[in-house]
């Protein structure tokens, strides 16, 4: 691994080609690519070292048992974690939201209130809208008018009926780098919780959830260079303790009788069944790599790419970006006036492109600037500007072809 400026050459999926012409890969904010590091450390872990975990005494599982909670301690570190039992490993993003929701289900009485933000990824407002429809409470919005989070309409909504806030720290539709530190500042002094969604922040940012004060903290394995299937919940130790459990098992449990089961200290009382340990590897893995190319080189490259992508695009006869965030991070969407989302990606597919099109996962913010779909570009830090340009001219070539054909397929 030569840097972030030989980082590339670490991706081996980069190299190849489609219908033809070289691969240009502008879907991270759906998935990341995986470094050969990341594939050595999963493909070691199934050759030397697989058993299950916490479950035997012979050598292979309290080996696996090792590197499993190695990479617990990688990623406590990574995010700043005062300790490892904070860690809850889970199935990803979306799991661990629901863990947090459905643990909090006792808590929540009929006209309470839970403030989310207009800008949520599906995971992020759907538990939180379920919740408040089984529990008789309110689920309330704080506006972004273009993307930027309106602070003083979210001060006007914290109450005493508010108990919990869930908020996004990057928008995956807009990008838009949300002022987490005021409003868990503002939520705090009220006493209420905040459950922060780091899925598209994580790679990104140099996250540290003690400085923060989030109380809930939760991504995914597969947006930041590991493998599908694992993710993590960060909790405070308080927080984590006042969860009721939801899922049950093996693994979860101290004593188990005919008439009552005790549950076991965390991180394990949240973790029911086999955790999904070799994803666990595969993350503590990609942790390693992300820290030896370093956290403030990942994102100055990644930032550097999105304000040439914005500008670029911005250059471009019809293309419309989504919203005007003061700060815009690994992430931006686009429309075109008489053209479909779907056609537009599909076009560009075509030429070896590979964007996002559609909702996104995020209808409610999509809806507020009246629109229902949108076609969106997230470089990583391995993409290259050239990638850029030929998304750029991919784009016109495409656009002029579907004006042609009336605008669609």
């Amino acid at each position: 691994m030569g840097g972030i400026e030989g980082c590339r050459k670490d991706f081996p999926i980069l190299e190849q080609e489609v219908y033809g012409r070289p691969l240009v890969y502008l879907d991270n904010a759906a998935t990341t690519q995986v470094p050969r590091q990341v594939l050595d450390a999963v493909c070691g872990h199934y050759e030397h070292e697989h058993a299950n975990v916490h479950r035997g005494i012979h050598y292979l599982s309290e080996r696996s048992t090792q590197k499993m909670e190695e990479a617990r301690g990688a990623v406590a570190a990574f995010i700043g974690a005062h300790s490892d039992s904070e860690i809850v490993f889970t199935h990803g993003t979306t799991d661990a939201i629901n863990t947090v929701a459905d643990g909090m289900e006792p808590y929540i009485s009929e006209g309470d209130e839970i403030i989310v933000s207009v800008l949520e990824h599906h995971s992020n407002f759907v538990p939180w809208q379920q919740l408040c429809m089984r529990k008789g409470a309110r689920l309330r919005r704080m506006p972004a008018p273009d993307g930027e989070i309106d602070i003083q309409a979210y001060r006007t909504m914290l109450n005493e009926r508010t108990k919990m806030l869930a908020v996004t720290q990057v928008s995956n539709l807009i990008g838009t780098v949300t002022p987490l530190a005021e409003i868990i500042s503002l939520a705090h002094e009220k006493g209420i919780p905040v459950l922060v969604d780091g899925a598209q922040g994580v790679r990104h940012a140099n996250t540290d959830v003690g400085a923060l004060d989030c109380d809930f903290y939760c991504f995914s394995g597969h947006k930041m260079l590991a493998t599908t299937g694992v993710g993590v919940l960060y909790g405070k130790r308080e927080q984590l303790e006042r969860l009721a459990p939801s899922r049950f098992g093996g693994g979860m449990v101290d004593v188990v009788t005919e008439n009552k089961t005790t549950f076991a200290p965390l991180p394990a009382r949240l973790e029911a069944g086999t955790p999904d340990f070799a994803g666990a590897v595969a993350l503590g893995a990609a942790v390693q790599y992300l820290e030896q190319l370093g956290r403030k080189a990942i994102g100055r490259r990644e930032n550097e790419l999105l304000a040439y992508a914005e500008h670029e695009l911005g250059q471009a006869e019809g293309v419309h970006i989504l919203g005007q965030p003061k700060k815009r991070e690994g992430v931006l969407s686009f429309w075109m006036e008489g053209i479909h989302s779907y056609d537009m990606a599909s076009m560009l597919d075509k030429l070896g492109i590979a964007v996002r099109s559609g909702s996104h996962c995020a209808q409610v913010a999509l809806q507020s600037f009246g629109l229902t779909d949108v076609t969106r570009v997230s470089p990583a830090f391995y993409n290259t500007e050239a990638e850029i340009d030929a998304l750029c001219a991919g784009i016109e070539k495409s656009a002029a072809m579907l004006r042609k054909w009336g605008g669609r397929l």
